[in-house]
């Protein structure tokens, strides 16, 4: 029988979310904020639960699936898919598989399976605790530049995001993509398409927000959630630029009351983009969560 694979729907949430528990991923993609946010706009993304597993199937990207989460045993699942994607005429490929998940194909399959990582989509995953502290030599620029912000702006306010605040977090991420030039891009279109419909869905989707003024304006928001017990997931961060220290100054607040309770806080990928790889690096990551592809042969 055909494996029958469906779009994620907000009823969905609570079924997808008690197997990606079972995995304590550290993993963005993990979340069903990011399954359900960017397969309405960008990934079109189903699932399909097969013996006790959960995977996700990506038809723009290969036509390719997620390595199985769940109690089910993880072969049969594999060798169900294979033999399904072999009927249809394909070879069997499976993306953003961990380390951790390759070692577990490695031992199914031995040296029959190859991985290809791919370092644009790879996670930084910082200890949360000295992101807020920014203790130390190595974050003297950053509390240089938040030392800047508060200067400049001394009636300064961070404030959680509300039914009653959010819509001026809209208007402002409205306005950072026009200052962005987003009519222009349409990567970066779809970020803020990512950034609003969260903002209009943070409760729906068991999500956390944050926003910050400066002279009562609201001028940076952010938005996460946990992905397992230890680690949070920072999912969407937008200040406008031109104000100096409002970057750093939201992510220190935002986790400082939403995150303090966490060991790690994953900030996502850097999509390969120069400066926001250099950006998420001058936060000194403990360690990257690697991704990639495997093709698994007959």
């Amino acid at each position: 029988m055909k494996i029958k694979f469906k779009c994620p729907e907000i009823e969905d949430k609570e079924l997808i979310k008690s197997f990606l528990k079972q995995e304590h991923s550290r993993n963005c993609e993990m979340t069903f904020a990011n399954i359900f946010l960017w397969s309405r706009t960008i990934y079109p993304l189903k699932f399909a639960v097969i013996e006790n597993t959960i995977c996700f199937l990506s038809e723009t990207e290969g036509y390719s699936v997620t390595f199985p989460i769940g109690t089910g045993d993880k072969k049969k699942v594999i060798e169900l898919l294979k033999e399904e994607w072999k009927q249809e005429g394909r070879k069997l490929t499976l993306r953003l598989v961990t380390e951790e998940q390759f070692r577990q194909l490695q031992e199914m399959y031995g040296e029959k399976v190859e991985i290809s990582y791919n370092r644009n989509i790879a996670d930084y995953v910082y200890e949360t605790e000295k992101l807020i502290r920014l203790s130390g030599k190595k974050y003297h620029g950053k509390k240089n530049h938040i030392n800047r912000f508060i200067a400049n702006h001394p009636e300064w306010q961070y404030e959680p995001i509300t039914k009653e605040n959010v819509s001026q977090c809209i208007a402002m991420a409205e306005e950072w993509g026009r200052r962005n030039g987003c009519d222009e891009n349409k990567d970066k279109q779809q970020e803020l398409s990512v950034a609003i419909q969260g903002l209009t869905m943070l409760e729906a989707l068991d999500l956390k927000g944050g926003l910050l003024r400066a002279e009562g304006e609201v001028i940076a928001f952010t938005f996460g959630g946990a992905v397992c017990d230890d680690t949070f997931v920072v999912h969407v961060e937008k200040a406008y630029a031109e104000i100096q220290g409002a970057y750093p100054m939201i992510n220190r607040e935002f986790l400082k009351a939403e995150a303090a309770g966490y060991m790690y806080v994953n900030r996502e990928d850097d999509t390969g983009a120069e400066g926001l790889r250099k950006a998420k690096l001058s936060y000194h990551p403990v360690f990257l969560i690697e991704k990639g592809i495997v093709t698994l042969m007959d």
